[in-house]
């Protein structure tokens, strides 16, 4: 057992954060993102949400200082969802770093798809909001 790791991190996902290197980018899927075809490392988080997550992997790993460092998937202008998880994101995202101000890039779907794919490891979530789907970039520890 080590201290100060929260308890929601896997060992296995503990050690993808430390194998990362700065620049390198990690996508925390929804339940509705083709993780496994796009991931050239996959961990399964079935039964966790993102947002917890998220803020749990930010208190080990740094935002990398690039204006836009959080990048997420547009949602379609011809969808029927009216919700919006980016302010949220926004706000873990920055209360993880004192350092910065965050901003947000946003990528059309194939966009994002083609990053992910490019992207050192996928973590496949639970996620059950639609357009959740995330890709954080790894910064450097001062």
């Amino acid at each position: 057992m080590l201290k100060c790791i929260p308890a929601s991190l896997s060992p296995e996902l503990v050690k993808i954060l430390m194998e990362m290197g700065h620049g390198d980018e990690i996508v925390l899927g929804d339940r509705n993102f083709p993780s496994a075809s796009h991931a050239k490392r996959l961990i399964r988080y079935d039964g966790m949400r993102i947002k917890p997550l998220l803020e749990d992997i930010l208190k080990l790993f740094p935002l990398d200082y690039i204006k836009e460092p959080v990048t997420l998937m547009k949602i379609p202008p011809n969808s029927d969802y009216k919700g919006d998880i980016s302010n949220e994101y926004k706000t873990i995202a920055q209360n993880a770093t004192e350092d910065f101000t965050i901003d947000i890039n946003y990528l059309d779907r194939q966009e994002f798809y083609d990053r992910a794919s490019k992207a050192y490891a996928i973590v496949a979530t639970g996620e059950t909001e639609r357009f959740a789907n995330i890709i954080i970039r790894k910064g450097v520890i001062k």
